[in-house]
Order: C-alpha cells, then structure tokens, then sequence
C-alpha cells in the first residue's frame, strides 16, 4: 500500500447523501477479481446525469470526494474501494461513512475523514470555486487557500498504516524477525511439530 500522509487537490464536489455502493460501482462490474479498470463504471449512474462532476473537466484528476451523509452504505462490496483508487481518488470527506465502506476504504488506502455538514458544506463551496484542498494525516486537519481549517479524528492504528502504508500483508512484514525467532524457538521446543512428512 502506498503511504499517505497528505491529500493535496481539486475535490469533486459531489455533495449527495446516501450514495451506497451500487452507485460507486454497479453490479455488472463485480465479475472481476482485477482491481483495474473498474475506475470506467464507477458513479455510472451519476454519470449518465448532465452537467455531473465526474465529467466536468475541471475536476478531471481530482483526489478527494465532497460527500453527504452516509457516503458507502448498502453492500460491502470491496470493489467500491477499489473502483475509488482506479479513478484516482485516495480521499472522501463526508458528514459520516458506512463502518463498512470506511473499513474496506482503509484496506485500501482511502482516507475517510469525518467533518461535520457545515464543513463539509464550506469545503463544497471551495471546491466549486475549484480552489484545492489540502488534507494532513500528520496535523488531522483540512485546510484551503482560504484559511479553512478544520480538525478531524481518525483512529491511532489507521492513520499508523495510512501514514506508513502498511496493509495486512505490510503489518505481518514488519513483524517478520519476531516470526522467525517464534519459529526457531519451537522447532527446538517441540521437534516433532517441525518435522516433514516423508
């Protein structure tokens, strides 16, 4: 996973709420088990509206989301994550997250910074100004060129493997001296659990 430690861009300022899963990536796109390419369905629906953000060409390559409420909820389709980072979105700020959505966007190197409406709404005025926005893991903050500043929480441990890029697979890594000194120790307290089958 690659470390995160800022977010800095334009921002779709998309402003809804309730958009679950099936709007981030339709059903017809779950066939794949290829974390590529699924960034051309995502927002589907959102997209077939005229004048939607995702189109606009001055957002075009922005990596944050402006959300409402509830951003990710319905099913735990991991491919939501997953579509995000194909389109190249490695932040959603929204008013609240489905706990898994917000899981499955950690596993994946996705930030999810929670802030309540009103800043949320004044991001969303930013963004439409198309002025960027900077998100700090560091300082737990979102700013603007407007003097913005907001703090946000995030859990100890997920901003730790955010911050390093440390997935499931990395976290088990670092532990790999710890592992093999285990390992050693009991093959020589319990030989017979060593042996291989002939």
């Amino acid at each position: 996973m690659t470390p995160v430690t800022q977010v800095q861009g334009k921002a779709f300022p998309l402003g809804r709420k309730n958009v679950d899963t099936d709007v981030i990536i339709p059903a017809q796109y779950l066939k794949t088990i290829s974390r590529l390419g699924l960034g051309k369905g995502a927002f589907e629906t959102v997209r077939a509206e005229p004048g939607n953000v995702f189109d606009d060409p001055a957002y075009a390559g922005a990596p944050i989301i402006l959300a409402g409420d509830n951003f990710g909820c319905g099913s735990s389709r991991e491919h939501a994550a997953w579509a995000l980072n194909d389109m190249g979105v490695t932040a959603v700020i929204a008013p609240s997250f489905s706990d898994i959505f917000s899981g499955n966007a950690f596993k994946n190197g996705i930030v999810t910074v929670v802030l309540p409406e009103a800043a949320v709404d004044r991001l969303l005025e930013v963004a439409r100004q198309g002025q960027p926005i900077t998100i700090d893991l560091e300082t737990m903050t979102v700013t603007t060129p407007f003097q913005d500043r907001f703090a946000f929480p995030l859990d100890a441990f997920r901003r730790h493997c955010l911050i390093n890029g440390l997935d499931e697979v990395g976290l088990t890594l670092a532990r790999d001296e710890a592992i093999g000194g285990y390992e050693q120790q009991m093959a020589k307290d319990r030989p017979w659990l060593a042996q291989q089958p002939a």
